[in-house]
């Protein structure tokens, strides 16, 4: 039931996507009877964040292993989009990114989440002669008018309805929160929850750091029924010790989240696999290394899922029964 979000997937069949990042550029060399070849390829990763953005990793490890042993020379580069989100920061990681590409000369350009897609591959790398992959490019790759002819990727969709499904069977009430970090990528996500499942939030939670996260945190247990918790990766200061803490201790409505380090704040997660989207990435790729062109490769949406059930959290709202197939949180 859970390792398919075939809901989200067949509302979004209709539209495309991207994803791009950089900022830091890191280099892994392949061994060195492949950098002999002469005919080795190169791959380079924009990552639209941070080196140490758990999402992002798992995309890029994946990616990473699935085209280790190749004749390939694999380079990332981090946008840094959340840690440095203005206008102008941004326009200057894209410049720095197409240096990259122009010293690099890479056969294929890979590319996560919305940030990249937007400023990177919309504005500079449309109908260009490099092949692009993308994933993590949340709901609508059409929002950048995806696909390209040089594009191709994977739609991320998340299994919100289901996770709202099975916090409905805990709530006292229908009053429904979002809390989050605050960025336009998470403000484009509450607008697709209404628009493509016509799920309308009573309260929504916007933070900027991790004491606002804590005071909103509590403010939703007073205010609402159920509580989406959706992402912190732009919080600086973010602390998940005390914010596990906070949630075990504070906890008086059920919580859900679609990421899986923040199921020890939430009492249901129901996540997605960064894994997923870094080896079909990498499939992909390969596939294009040999020949096949990326507009003949039809755009995906990721279908894995796992669920989790925070035991603790649980006790702390009087719930006994772990739901079936679920996966207990450490």
């Amino acid at each position: 039931m859970l390792r398919r979000f075939d809901q989200a997937r067949s509302r979004m069949r209709e539209v495309a996507l991207t994803c791009l990042a950089a900022f830091v550029l890191v280099i892994f060399q392949p061994a060195e009877d492949v950098h002999a070849q002469e005919d080795l390829k190169r791959v380079l990763h924009i990552d639209s964040y941070h080196a140490g953005n758990q999402w992002n990793d798992g995309i890029f490890a994946a990616l990473k292993e699935t085209l280790s042993g190749k004749a390939i020379d694999l380079r990332v580069f981090h946008m840094d989009t959340k840690r440095r989100p203005s206008e102008g920061e941004i326009q200057a990681s894209v410049r720095e990114a197409l240096r990259t590409i122009d010293e690099f000369r890479p056969h294929v350009v890979t590319v996560s989440d919305d940030p990249a897609a937007q400023y990177l591959v919309m504005s500079h790398l449309r109908d260009a002669a490099v092949p692009v992959v993308f994933c993590g490019l949340n709901w609508d790759a059409s929002t950048y008018g995806l696909p390209y002819r040089n594009t191709t990727g994977m739609v991320e969709v998340s299994p919100i309805p289901q996770i709202l499904n099975l916090l409905r069977r805990h709530a006292r009430g229908s009053r429904l929160g979002f809390l989050a970090e605050d960025t336009e990528v998470k403000r484009k996500e509450l607008t697709y929850h209404e628009r493509l499942f016509g799920i309308v939030y009573d309260k929504t939670y916007f933070v900027k750091s991790h004491a606002a996260w804590r005071e909103a945190f509590l403010r939703a247990q007073k205010e609402v029924d159920m509580l989406m918790i959706l992402g912190v990766g732009a919080v600086p200061d973010w602390n998940p010790a005390d914010a596990s803490r906070l949630a075990e201790e504070k906890s008086e409505v059920p919580s859900g989240t679609d990421f899986e380090w923040l199921t020890a704040v939430s009492l249901i997660g129901v996540v997605k696999s960064p894994q997923e989207q870094g080896r079909w990435v990498g499939q992909a790729t390969l596939r294009i290394l040999e020949g096949v062109q990326p507009s003949d490769i039809p755009l995906s949406y990721n279908r894995d899922g796992e669920l989790f059930f925070n035991d603790r959290i649980a006790r702390r709202l009087g719930i006994k029964d772990l739901p079936p197939l679920a996966r207990a949180v450490p």
